[in-house]
């Protein structure tokens, strides 16, 4: 895959002027005027955007691994009964116990991005040869207000309500201290930029300069704006403090607390037609060039192996460079143990994994789970094994026989984790599909083909349901009878693992709502003694087996297709199967405990309840415990363990880190009981 060459970005010499509020310096101190005569240097200018996306603290680490956070398809690593509320690291953040002297949720590095975009579009604004060299610029500013947006579009998603600058800071820093901007205003202003931007940008491969997705074309634009719009119309945590005149419609079924509401929009349908006619536009224009991978993991072996998607599945990767930027895969991903045939060091690993009830989510024959989830790791004695930890079930999408010989060779040799080079999937085709689907149905009906796009959005739903069971299987048309359940549910299973899920329950209202259903699902399971509800399938105790059996095809590698997730067999297979405990077995009750001593059957139901916790103001779980075989034992150690931030309910966001409220002059504050 070819990488862009990242040039060093060349802005406004004023933008070191608000260094100390938004640490915005510039690496030089060529005026605007300079930069922007020319098409090479503002194409210089713009090249640097996408070099800063890969800061840690952006796309290189945060935006892409740590911060997915609890949800019901992740965990931001294993469930645990201590690190859960710490407040210097990113595992209490992602469990909602955020804190102002956490320095790893700064928003220090978007804010540098948003401003150097900002710099970038004005610059171009303002150039003398916009007019004049129209079909180069016009691309150009249509790459630098996309890229705008994206930065200002996650800072909002990440923190509520932040400073929104329409133009870059200004030598005399009238326009560098501003208070915070109302989330609606900031979506409004992002809607209308990306707008603007999509009309100017070819479809890849519409000219030689646009001729990779590591670039930002009309369709991730397109794209972009849908996912804005949506979120624009979707539910959010809303302060009446501070934006005491909001006209937001309040959510029905998460109450208020201390003036902080979950709402949207009055006008929320206006942002979802948005959606649905970009998506429609995209899905039914003649130039666009972007089509589903026919084969699901073809699009993670080809992103891993540093290789270009051939049907062009992906809009837009975030570009790293193998041995320079980007953690991709080896934070999170199949797991290889140390001083393995690979290398003394690890590869995948727990900062984002998932657990068993998303597994048993899926239908059996959904192509999805297998790549998407993994059981199966790489030990040090060079074979593959088994897990059985269903709190700590695997991503499968980045993984070490994947990747590329360049890097396998410097894995190999490495004494410390270096950055793997493997590019950030920010949007895929089948999101443009499941927004349609989710936008046009909820504007009209399930069967209500959009004139764009020229199918339905059932007919968009079941595309992507092709492919994850296969043409001419009869599971294509079987989903939830409520439309908008099903697109939520198929978001699930098509997402999982690529930051997206835990924004998608926010903007649906539902990040509590989902959780609570996994961590309860996850104590009915250990539990193992009643039915169990995961998305829309029901599982009877027997369902889920004591023993798993399998094996090797070669010694080294396991013979997928000889796993038995579901039941028990009526009998061992013998011969050269091999087997393992799985969690029924493990989550038992020993005949004999002793005192003090920490087992399965009360701490793994503890774990699971804790997880998300910072979420919502209080959580009780007595009245379900009393349900449970072993619920008043679990609830007698569980009443040690602080549940619940007692301030505020949906408390999703970040708060702002200490030292840049300190610097903001006074217009800056937290909320939210930060």
């Amino acid at each position: 895959m070819k990488k862009i060459i990242f040039i060093a970005v060349v802005v406004l010499a004023c933008m070191s002027s608000c260094k100390k509020y938004l640490d915005t310096s510039s690496p030089s101190s060529l005026s605007g005027e300079t930069v922007f005569k020319t098409s090479s240097m503002t194409k210089a200018a713009v090249m640097g955007l996408y070099g800063k996306m890969t800061d840690t603290y952006i796309y290189g680490q945060k935006l892409s691994v740590n911060w997915q956070g609890v949800s019901d398809t992740e965990s931001n690593g294993q469930f645990s009964e201590t690190g859960y509320i710490s407040q210097t690291d990113d595992f209490g953040a992602g469990n909602y116990f955020g804190h102002a002297n956490n320095s790893t949720t700064r928003w220090q590095r978007l804010f540098e991005f948003a401003e150097m975009a900002t710099a970038v579009v004005d610059g171009i604004r303002k150039s003398p040869i916009l007019i004049s060299e129209a079909n180069t610029m016009n691309p150009l500013l249509g790459e630098a207000l996309t890229l705008k947006s994206l930065a200002f579009f996650e800072l909002a998603r990440y923190w509520g309500d932040v400073p929104y600058k329409k133009e870059a800071s200004k030598s005399d820093l009238s326009n560098v201290y501003l208070p915070k901007s109302d989330k609606d205003t900031i979506y409004h202003y992002l809607v209308k930029d990306l707008e603007e931007a999509q009309s100017y940008l070819p479809y890849k491969g519409g000219n030689s300069e646009y001729g990779t997705v590591e670039r930002v074309t009309k369709g991730f634009a397109k794209g972009l704006l849908a996912r804005v719009a949506l979120f624009a119309g979707g539910w959010s945590l809303r302060d009446s403090k501070t934006f005491p005149n909001s006209t937001a419609e309040k959510h029905p079924t998460i109450p208020e607390i201390n003036g902080y509401y979950v709402g949207r929009p009055q006008n929320w349908k206006a942002y979802y037609r948005i959606a649905a006619q970009q998506t429609a536009e995209l899905i039914g224009s003649a130039d666009n060039p972007h089509r589903l991978d026919p084969d699901f993991e073809n699009i993670w072996s080809s992103v891993c192996g540093n290789r270009s998607n051939v049907a062009n599945e992906n809009l837009f990767e975030v570009a790293f460079g193998m041995g320079n930027n980007g953690d991709i895969g080896s934070l999170m991903g199949y797991g290889v143990d140390g001083n393995s045939k690979y290398g003394s060091r690890g590869f995948g690993g727990s900062y984002v994994t998932s657990t068993a009830y998303y597994f048993y989510s899926f239908d059996r024959e959904d192509k999805r789970r297998d790549v998407t989830l993994t059981w199966i790791g790489y030990g040090a004695d060079n074979k593959e094994k088994v897990s059985s930890n269903p709190n700590d079930v695997k991503f499968g999408k980045w993984r070490i026989y994947w990747m590329s010989n360049a890097y396998l060779a410097m894995h190999k040799t490495a004494t410390g984790r270096i950055a793997t080079g493997v590019n950030w999937i920010l949007m895929r085709y089948a999101d443009v599909y499941l927004m349609y689907a989710e936008a046009q149905s909820q504007l009209e009906n399930p069967n209500a083909v959009h004139q764009a796009a020229g199918i339905s959005p059932r007919q968009a739903l079941e595309k992507v349901r092709e492919r994850a069971f296969g043409t001419g299987s009869s599971k294509i048309q079987s989903y939830d009878a409520n439309f908008l359940d099903a697109v939520i549910n198929e978001r699930a299973w098509e997402f999982g693992g690529e930051s997206v899920r835990k924004q998608d329950l926010i903007r649906w209202g539902l990040l509590y709502k989902k959780i609570e259903d996994m961590k309860m699902a996850l104590c009915l399971m250990y539990d193992h003694s009643k039915p169990v509800k995961i998305f829309d399938k029901s599982y009877q105790p027997a369902q889920f087996p004591s023993t798993v059996y399998f094996r090797y095809k070669d010694g080294e590698y396991i013979d997928r297709t000889s796993l038995n997730y579901y039941g028990d067999l009526p009998a061992a297979p013998g011969g050269d199967y091999q087997s393992v405990r799985w969690f029924p077995q493990d989550a038992a009750k020993p005949e004999k405990t002793e005192s003090g001593k920490v087992y399965n059957y009360t701490i793994w139901p503890i774990r699971a309840l804790l997880a998300g916790t910072g979420l919502m103001a209080t959580y009780n779980y007595s009245a379900f415990l009393s349900t449970l075989k072993y619920g008043a034992e679990i609830q007698a150690q569980l009443n040690q363990y602080k549940m619940g931030n007692s301030v505020c309910n949906y408390r999703y966001v970040y708060p702002i880190y200490i030292d840049d409220i300190r610097e903001a002059r006074g217009y800056l504050s937290n909320a939210y009981g930060y």
